[in-house]
């Protein structure tokens, strides 16, 4: 297994269950990937490196089937999962509960029931499809094409069939997670997959850090005789050790830089010309007493969405494409403590943000993000005890996979979102037999849900006859 993020450990989890001898080689001299976790700015104060929210994971096959929390995953929820505030003063807030959210919504309360709750009821059996490659037979088709017509929409479109400003900017804030022009076809498909999955299960946090998904996947591999080497960089198929079968948890690109020759023509091509997308610029903050959010209930809440009102959200996003900067750009914040007070150093809350900010960009995006928080919360400067900052350039050297800041491993284009790196219905073989690619560039796609390596250990279990 070459790398060790949450889809990498998640396919060493399964072979290693499956009673394959593993072994994990990983680039960097800490586990984890985007899930890593660290003390920053003030002593004991906690920040997630990268993947920080997780409404996703939270309901994963594969993190249920291997029982994380019997070795120390346990999650957290905040009282709102995300909220969106306008200028004026009011903000959308997303709850668990799809009435409750819709309750808060006004006019906009039944369109929303009618998006999220039949679905989100029915979101385990969805899951064993929109969590699988698309070109295979559904194991629910009709659940699936519901769902799916909604999603083929660009979000602007779908943005329309709502009436009040709160109920846009919330649809839009969670849409903008694709980091795409939100007038493009398949913007709905992610902000639609997140907020019913969302619905079911919530926005959790992972207790002690993000890291505690990898910790655990990490500890299935041990337990069952599999070894994690650390500063171990996989460059060429010549660093390989003798293998039956190889999963690597890397970016397309960087697989053809590996194999090279060893892969066919074709599968070479479409890895070298696989897309990535816009960056992200991360700023965490140490702040005193916590953000004081001009609406109350913000500070309640574990995600917030800054942006303004969907028509902003939509143009500086259309700008971050073009590779632009946006003078106020479309900010996301975590405030994983409300759900986790064990983040925090005494009074010192963290708070984690990032901006998209477009693909390579080697600006300072640190006072747009400050303007931005400050836009809903006046005197947050004067509660910042610290900053801890990472650029675009920065994220590609802190993870490989995240070429020029691109934070989701690949641009979300039509083809990328619904195919990953190349059009087959197995998308994580590479044509070299016994080797896999099971990155987030591969469906479903990013996130700690570990879902790509899982289905990529199931093509090699086939492969070693135990499938």
């Amino acid at each position: 297994m070459v790398g060790a993020g949450p889809n990498g450990l998640a396919a060493a989890a399964v072979l290693a269950q499956a009673g394959v001898d593993v072994t994990v080689l990983e680039a960097t001299a800490e586990i984890g990937g985007g899930t890593r976790t660290s003390e920053a700015i003030v002593p004991g104060l906690l920040v997630d490196h990268c993947s920080a929210v997780h409404p996703i994971a939270v309901g994963s096959t594969v993190l249920h089937e291997l029982e994380l929390e019997k070795r120390g995953l346990s999650w957290r929820w905040p009282e709102i999962d995300c909220a969106h505030p306008l200028d004026d003063g009011r903000a959308a807030l997303l709850h668990r509960s799809v009435t409750e959210t819709a309750a808060g919504l006004g006019a906009d309360g039944k369109r929303w029931r009618t998006l999220f709750e039949r679905t989100s009821e029915g979101y385990d059996a969805l899951a064993e499809d929109i969590l699988q490659p698309l070109i295979r037979f559904p194991s629910h088709p009709i659940r699936l094409a519901r769902f799916g017509i909604p999603t083929a929409l660009p979000a602007a479109v779908l943005a329309r069939g709502f009436s009040t400003d709160e109920a846009r900017a919330l649809w839009g804030g969670v849409a903008a997670h694709a980091i795409r022009p939100l007038n493009r076809p398949f913007t709905s498909a992610i902000g639609l997959g997140i907020l019913t999955a969302g619905h079911k299960y919530g926005w959790a946090v992972a207790a002690g850090g993000s890291r505690a998904i990898t910790d655990a996947l990490a500890s299935v591999v041990t337990d069952h005789g599999g070894r994690i080497e650390v500063n171990v960089h996989v460059r060429a198929a010549a660093d390989l050790p003798p293998a039956d079968v190889v999963l690597f948890d890397v970016a397309p690109g960087a697989l053809a830089d590996i194999l090279g020759d060893r892969l066919p023509g074709g599968v070479a091509r479409a890895y070298r010309r696989f897309q990535h997308g816009p960056g992200a610029f991360k700023v965490d903050f140490a702040v005193e007493g916590g953000v004081p959010w001009k609406h109350e209930a913000i500070g309640r809440a574990g995600t917030v969405h800054l942006g303004g009102t969907f028509a902003e959200i939509a143009a500086n996003e259309k700008t971050v494409h073009a590779g632009r900067m946006p003078e106020r750009p479309f900010v996301l914040v975590a405030q994983q403590h409300v759900a986790d007070p064990s983040r925090c150093a005494g009074s010192v809350t963290p708070l984690w943000t990032y901006a998209h900010v477009p693909h390579g960009w080697t600006g300072d995006a640190t006072e747009a993000i400050t303007a931005q928080i400050e836009r809903f919360a006046p005197g947050f400067r004067d509660r910042i005890v610290g900053t801890a900052v990472r650029t675009p350039t920065e994220f590609a050297r802190y993870n490989p996979n995240f070429v020029g800041g691109d934070i989701v491993t690949g641009a979300k284009s039509t083809p990328q979102l619904l195919l990953g790196p190349r059009l087959t219905p197995h998308p994580y073989d590479t044509g070299v037999p016994g080797m896999y690619l099971c990155s987030a560039a591969t469906p479903p796609g990013p996130g700690a849900h570990g879902m790509c390596g899982a289905l990529a250990a199931q093509r090699a279990l086939r492969y070693l006859g135990q499938g």
